[in-house]
């Protein structure tokens, strides 16, 4: 039985695929919306060990501007748990940044205290809202992101050919840095069938905790697999079931 205590530590994150995910500045002279494809995944989500929820993201485009959703289904335990997670990321790529525009989530129950409705004005360059019943009212800078636009910034800038380095994120009244470094690589075994990935992790200053993402480059640098570790004890860890590319 999950105790309501635990209840938050395994929520899934808005990718980080809550994670994901996940960047940097982009150049001008490689980057176009047209690098990205709309994309259909769905994820076991695992908590010490065991899959208790399965998560389904959706990257849509529709004029010029992108949507990108997630939402968790509990399973076996996390079925103990009343919450069913959902955010909703819409952004623009332009030929300089991935801007989001407007961050949406709660945790599917009647309860706001997971709420979450951000806007981004890039013409007065300020972030206001409410996130999880925190006002917010904050300067915006080209590196901000949240925890579900951030994946789509790393992929956008893996497939400029550039090294995903930090990213300001989000944290309900305040900006969290964090820096990615490359680990290596590494072909997984995957219920898609084998695929080679490259590995990067992402930290922040005087954390215990690290994530870890395994980004397909012959599948547009989506996620094969996240995970988060404090200290050497896996936290938690999403694995890909399926894929379908638009």
């Amino acid at each position: 039985m999950i105790r309501k205590a635990e209840a938050r530590a395994i929520r899934p994150p808005g990718f980080v695929l809550g994670g994901l995910l996940l960047l940097a500045t982009l150049s001008a002279a490689t980057v176009s919306a047209d690098e990205l494809q709309p994309f259909e995944a769905s994820y076991n989500w695992i908590w010490h060990g065991m899959t208790v929820a399965t998560t389904h993201l959706k990257l849509e485009k529709k004029d010029d501007t992108w949507t990108y959703t997630s939402k968790s289904e509990p399973r076996g335990l996390g079925r103990a748990l009343s919450q069913r997670p959902r955010t909703t990321s819409v952004l623009k790529v332009t030929p300089g940044a991935v801007e989001p525009l407007s961050y949406k989530g709660d945790d599917g129950t009647s309860s706001n205290k997971r709420t979450i409705d951000v806007k981004y004005d890039w013409d007065q360059h300020r972030i206001t809202g409410v996130y999880e019943q925190t006002p917010v009212d904050l300067p915006l800078t080209p590196d901000v992101q949240d925890d579900s636009s951030v994946q789509v910034a790393m992929m956008v800038a893996l497939l400029a050919g550039r090294a995903p380095e930090k990213f300001s994120l989000l944290d309900k009244n305040s900006v969290r840095e964090y820096v990615y470094t490359r680990e290596g690589e590494e072909t997984l075994q995957t219920e898609i069938g084998p695929v080679k990935t490259v590995v990067y992790a992402s930290r922040r200053k005087n954390s215990p905790r690290v994530n870890r993402y395994w980004c397909a480059p012959e599948r547009g640098y989506i996620p094969m697999r996240v995970e988060q570790k404090r200290d050497e004890d896996v936290q938690w860890g999403m694995e890909i079931q399926s894929l379908t590319r638009h």
